[in-house]
């Protein structure tokens, strides 16, 4: 038991049980439900816009769905347990694989879910012969939803909070067995917040995309630029060394995603100035062609005119000529 309050901005202290249930000797936790209802949500934005924009069949989107989601979570863990590997190290090779296998018990990464969603994709993608950047872009906001409802599991757990802080919407924590409150930035609604944003302006800008990649590049420089920042405030980072390992990966995705961005950009836009010129040059063309064709038509009765009276100037000569040798016939 959790218990939360917000007292800057008028909220008093509330209880939160992270466990929504039992089912025997099994406890349903808010985290996982939280979590479930992100994974659905997603699914009917990849749904929507697979089949509406990208040329996605149901099936489609059933197989990118289903190899998303297993692998993804797969990759997560991958990435926690890398980055914590001591946290699950025990005295023998299976109980450390048994440690690893407990994922009911927490550790999850993002960045590596996402790696292998994508990777994913890509493979799914070879075999229905489809391009994987038109799905990136179908797939990667229903990611983004996701990530909107993840964060309020941390919230359930009273977990992925900042360092402490004075700060009027600060978040006062204390456990069930202490009575002191601590202040804290709320960094899952930090985090929470900047995704929907992100998700309402991208979204607002899908039906409008210049190339397949666009809205994926987008989503990936928008969430690295507020990971990077709002990481750098919570005290449960995933450090290797010295380095907050998630901070450093939201800077590059950043990096990558804006300069990929801005290139691909400059290489659409004089693309598109090259066409318009052959456009332009190719009209040109076809209007002096059509020039040509109408003065030939306009010189051509006069010409033909020009030649008739030739033709009977012709003519005449020689009839005047047939009359003077008659009369020089005449004469003799």
């Amino acid at each position: 038991m959790t218990y939360i309050s917000f007292p800057g901005i008028g909220i008093n202290e509330f209880s939160v049980n992270s466990v929504a249930f039992e089912i025997g000797p099994f406890s349903v936790r808010w985290y996982g439900i939280i979590i479930t209802v992100g994974i659905i949500l997603a699914f009917l934005y990849l749904n929507y816009r697979g089949k509406k924009f990208e040329g996605l069949t149901d099936d489609d989107v059933f197989d990118y769905a289903i190899a998303g989601v297993v692998f993804g979570i797969i990759g997560a863990r991958i990435y926690y347990v890398a980055t914590e590997f001591g946290r699950f190290k025990a005295d023998s090779f299976w109980k450390t694989l048994k440690n690893i296998e407990a994922i009911w018990n927490g550790g999850l990464g993002f960045y590596g879910g996402l790696i292998l969603g994508l990777l994913s994709v890509v493979v799914i993608s070879l075999f229905k012969k489809k391009n994987p950047f038109k799905v990136f872009d179908a797939c990667s906001l229903g990611v983004m939803i996701a990530q909107v409802c993840g964060r309020w599991g941390n919230f359930m757990n009273g977990e992925a909070h900042g360092g402490e802080t004075s700060l009027p919407w600060a978040m006062g924590l204390r456990s069930s067995l202490d009575e002191t409150v601590t202040y804290y930035h709320p960094t899952f609604f930090y985090e929470s917040l900047w995704n929907l944003v992100g998700f309402l302006i991208i979204n607002a800008t899908y039906k409008h995309k210049k190339y397949d990649g666009q809205i994926v590049l987008r989503y990936i420089s928008w969430y690295g630029f507020g990971r990077m920042l709002i990481e750098g405030l919570r005290t449960d980072s995933l450090y290797v060394g010295q380095f907050r390992i998630s901070q450093v990966v939201g800077f590059l995705c950043f990096f990558f995603g804006s300069a990929t961005l801005i290139a691909l950009d400059i290489v659409h836009a004089n693309r598109r100035k090259a066409a318009l010129l052959r456009e332009a040059v190719s009209d040109e063309k076809t209007a002096e062609t059509a020039e040509k064709s109408d003065v030939s038509a306009e010189t051509a009765p006069e010409t033909a005119e020009k030649g008739e009276e030739t033709e009977n100037a012709e003519e005449g000569f020689d009839i005047r000529q047939l009359h003077a040798e008659d009369g020089k016939d005449e004469d003799n």
